[in-house]
Formats: C-alpha cells, structure tokens, sequence
C-alpha cells in the first residue's frame, strides 16, 4: 500500500475540502486521463485497486501515471472503547481529491483499450470521475 515514509506530525484533523483543484488539473504526461468531478477521500487500497484494474486491462502495455498519494492519516479507535483516552492510532492514508484533479494518466495503448482501462478503474473510485483526453492544439 502507498503511504508516507516519513511525515511531520503522525496524526492529523479532517480539515475542509473548500474550492476546486489548482494544482494537478492538467494532463502532463499521458493522452488521455481520469479526471475527478466530486470531493471526497481516495485510500491507498483505491489507488492500487485503480491501478491493478488498468494495469491488467492493458496487459502491461504502454505507461500508467498514478497522479495522487495518500499522505493524510485517518485514525480509528478500537471497537467496542469507551469515550475519552485520547485520539485513535493511525488506521489508514487518504487523499485528498478536489474536482479538477487528475487521478491517472496512460500513454502508449490504443484509445479504446485506454478508455475500457479507465471504465475498470472508475468502479474502484469513491466518487464520480470523467475521462478525459489531451488536447494536442493547445
């Protein structure tokens, strides 16, 4: 699973996801892309569930860029613990998606099988996403 190897502080709040993604909203590597609409969390497990799906599609063809990581620890208490005792430990590592941002990228396959990819990748995302394609004329 992806997570953090070292991080500043080991536990962090929830904060507000506000406005829309200013950084990573650009296909930068690939043609075409999964591109976020709604606000929400992605694990590690959905980043490499995504991953695998595409990964298997294409046949390990062509290039496949993972554009998020998961660098937000999310804690959790034991169950059945009464209240108080302080703050849970550290469960498992989110990222936090905006809508704009760019999840994946691929290069290298044909369009079709990259859009079929991406359709697998997609049942693994908490949230809606579009596909997306680089526009060469810009």
């Amino acid at each position: 699973m992806l997570m953090p190897s070292k991080t500043k502080y080991r536990k962090s709040q929830k904060g507000r996801s506000q406005g829309e993604a200013s950084q990573g909203n650009k296909i930068d590597f690939g043609v075409m892309a999964i591109q976020a609409v709604d606000r929400g969390f992605m694990t590690s497990r959905q980043i490499e569930a995504g991953r695998r799906a595409m990964t298997r599609h294409v046949k390990r063809d062509g290039k496949i860029w993972i554009r998020v990581f998961p660098a937000k620890p999310v804690t959790k208490k034991p169950a059945e613990t009464r209240m108080g005792k302080g703050k849970g430990s550290v469960d498992h590592w989110v990222c936090v998606i905006k809508p704009g941002k760019i999840l994946f990228e691929i290069d290298g396959v044909n369009p079709k099988v990259a859009r079929e990819a991406f359709k697998l990748a997609q049942y693994k995302i908490p949230f809606k996403t579009k596909i997306i394609a680089r526009d060469d004329k810009i």
